[in-house]
């Protein structure tokens, strides 16, 4: 049997500023679990719940981010009464940005582009940002209006989607911005499979299939989504496709190579951005059972777990270092799990 106030577990290891955790402990009594506090590093969090073997607390906002120190306090002590254990936090890149969906890196230089999208028709400043390798964040464009959605073709030329003008644009190193597709509705979602064909999710109900000239043709069709489309290959050379409703047991959809779609995994609130790592494990922004954060679902789609605590996310990209990175509805933060993205 665990000590008393002896931490056995955190659920999940990993996370961000304002994230949901849950730790676990020896049994204290009554009294004591009535003042039990928690502390990351030099940092007490704010906690949510608390029993006599376990409590719900959020990464503190004013946390370092790498390995931290979380342990267990009773209120009026300076000293934790039982064994720390360690728990990754997130280190934030950038703030002040508007991201929707997943941030996307260059796959020439390493560079991270996130976007300042606004609300539908609003005009900001600069709408696209560059981070460098080094954590320079740099304004890179403001000729695109609400910026949805950043791929990299295999070629390395990128391309961003603009859900007010249902367009798509190609973006080039010299920040030129050149129109390459229109009339595609709502167009938010946005990926290339294998054979570098181009597809484009229209939120109102319409999957695009796009040639290499930009012409679109309609491809699938699923329900209509409150905010947008997120699209990812997955290894099986599937598409793979949420669309947040107002439901709180939303569905990823896969759709085979001739657009005929299934369920992949249900139970999911509001899924976002979806990424895949190496092993065929897929990454979603997402609720489960009520707690928000990174949800990891394996091949076979039977099960699905949060990995990364956080609120307000909204996407995620692997960095060719191991990196998971994080989109927030305005900030980036990067996790270093080890974890290696399917493209990288």
């Amino acid at each position: 049997m665990s000590r008393s106030g002896h931490i056995t577990r955190i659920d999940p290891a990993a996370g961000i500023s304002g994230g949901e955790v849950a730790i676990e402990y020896g049994e204290l009594s009554r009294d004591l679990a009535g003042r039990v506090g928690i502390r990351f590093g030099s940092e007490m969090a704010h906690i949510v719940a608390a029993t006599q073997k376990r409590a719900l607390s959020l990464v503190p906002e004013s946390s370092f981010g790498g390995p931290t120190d979380v342990s267990v306090l009773i209120d009026g002590e300076t000293e934790p009464i039982g064994k720390p254990m360690d728990f990754l936090t997130g280190t934030k890149l950038a703030g002040g940005l508007h991201p929707v969906t997943n941030p996307a890196f260059d796959p020439g230089d390493g560079a991270l582009f996130v976007t300042r999208s606004g609300s539908r028709g609003e005009h900001v400043p600069i709408t696209l940002y560059q981070i460098t390798a080094d954590g320079e964040v740099i304004e890179f464009s403001s000729d695109i209006t609400n910026p949805t959605s950043i791929a990299f073709d295999r070629t390395g030329r990128m391309f961003v989607t603009s859900r007010l003008d249902g367009s798509v644009y190609r973006v080039t190193p010299e920040k030129e911005v050149v129109a390459f597709a229109g009339d595609l509705g709502i167009a938010t979602g946005l990926a290339f499979n294998r054979e570098g064909e181009m597809f484009v999710g229209d939120r109102s109900g319409t999957i695009f299939r796009l040639n290499e000239i930009g012409e679109a043709k309609q491809w699938a069709e699923m329900e209509p989504s409150v905010s947008a489309y997120h699209l990812a290959f997955g290894p099986d050379d599937a598409l793979y496709v949420t669309g947040p409703t107002v439901s709180s047991f939303d569905a990823i959809m896969r759709f085979n190579e001739d657009g005929h779609a299934g369920e992949f995994y249900r139970g999911l609130g509001r899924p976002q951005g979806l990424a895949f790592d190496r092993e065929g494990n897929l990454y979603v922004a997402a609720s489960l059972r009520g707690r928000r954060g990174i949800v990891r679902i394996p091949p076979h789609g039977a099960s699905a777990e949060i990995v990364v605590a956080g609120m307000n996310l909204v996407g995620l990209a692997f960095s060719s270092k191991g990196e998971m990175i994080l989109a927030t509805h305005d900030s980036v933060y990067s996790l270093p799990l080890g974890i290696y993205g399917l493209l990288n």
